[in-house]
């Protein structure tokens, strides 16, 4: 135990470690270590970003993907996905609609899906800034080449969110078809960060075949590679995917490497995602007390939420809907945070 909190300490400190040390600590994961992980965290967390919680309107624009990914609801092979696109139109009075409820980053999620072309995005990019230009635009839409991503972000678009789900190959050949490659994720997330994107990664905890040695490795990453944001979850098998039978990924660990991550990157803007709040109900309070300081309330039309199923059971009503604000900032002020209503940039200190 002592040696755990001797390298959180270091950490604290350094915001770095060796791979090997990254390793001893999450070996040494426990209630204490996490309890004492937590309290650091949370004093770095709020010496940069008080207690404000960001939030984002989270509008996923469709369902389509040309991809298999092996954990994904929404993969290509999934005939019983119910499919749907959103037009521009309905995602334009999304868009209005979180404005009014004071949302002022939107947050654009998708499969990769070929309807949305660059000059398609370009023209919603253009509209959304036109509409509201005190707002963040954020992407989330898989690899594309450097040319689309310039022509995204000279439109206008301030953020993108590219999971790299592993940082070590084997791994991630273990959960992606073979026409998708590590390397190439790697080389998007550069992309992004020369273009000048703000830029998030992130990994799922507990995803098959994960061990502690991969675990160290995408904390290594993030320390390296420095990104804008993290956004990371515990494992939640679907239905309809290979990894069906597969356990869930565990809420006290990924709580554990929130503060971690923390730790590495004291300005980081890190989520509390809606995975643990569909393993746990009071999962994205606990993720805010673990050193997180970021929420993505879901803005997409009521008609399509149930279909953006990437695995079993995800939230969309509740404190996870954009229209129950009132009742996400009643939960962060009673552990004594507040929803703050600014695009929420990160800060680099």
């Amino acid at each position: 135990m002592e040696k755990v909190f001797g390298l959180i300490d270091k950490l604290e400190k350094s915001h770095s470690l060796e791979l090997y040390e990254y390793e001893e600590l999450i070996k040494g994961f426990s209630p204490e270590a996490a309890k004492y992980a937590a309290e650091k965290a949370v004093k770095l967390r709020q010496s940069v970003y008080s207690k404000d919680v960001y939030i984002r309107g989270l509008i996923e624009v469709s369902n389509f993907c040309k991809n298999d990914c092996l954990y994904c609801g929404i993969r290509n092979s999934n005939k019983l996905c119910d499919r749907y696109r959103l037009s521009k139109e309905e995602i334009l009075l999304c868009c209005k609609e979180g404005y009014n409820l004071g949302f002022r980053t939107f947050v654009l999620q998708g499969g990769e899906d070929a309807y949305f072309t660059d000059d398609y995005l370009c023209e919603i990019i253009k509209e959304i800034k036109a509409a509201h230009p005190d707002c963040a635009v954020t992407l989330s839409l898989g690899e594309r080449t450097y040319e689309s991503y310039k022509k995204l972000y000279d439109a206008g678009a301030d953020r993108y969110l590219l999971r790299h789900e592993t940082a070590d190959e084997e791994h991630y050949s273990s959960l992606h078809p073979q026409n998708l490659t590590l390397e190439s994720r790697m080389n998007c997330l550069k992309a992004l960060k020369e273009i000048g994107f703000q830029v998030g990664c992130g990994f799922m905890v507990g995803s098959p075949h994960q061990t502690t040695r991969t675990l160290a490795k995408d904390l290594k990453f993030i320390e390296e590679f420095s990104p804008h944001m993290c956004g990371i979850g515990p494992f939640i098998p679907h239905r309809d995917t290979p990894f069906k039978n597969m356990p869930s990924g565990d809420v006290q660990l990924t709580l554990y490497l929130l503060s971690v991550i923390r730790l590495i990157s004291p300005g980081i803007l890190l989520p509390s995602t809606t995975a643990l709040g569909t393993l746990q109900n009071n999962g994205r309070e606990l993720g805010i007390l673990a050193g997180a300081n970021v929420v993505m309330p879901n803005l997409s039309p009521y008609s399509v939420r149930a279909k953006y199923q990437l695995y079993n059971n995800k939230l969309s009503d509740g404190a996870e809907a954009a229209e129950c604000k009132k009742e996400l900032e009643k939960r962060m002020k009673s552990i004594g945070y507040r929803v703050v209503t600014h695009r929420g940039d990160c800060i680099i200190k």
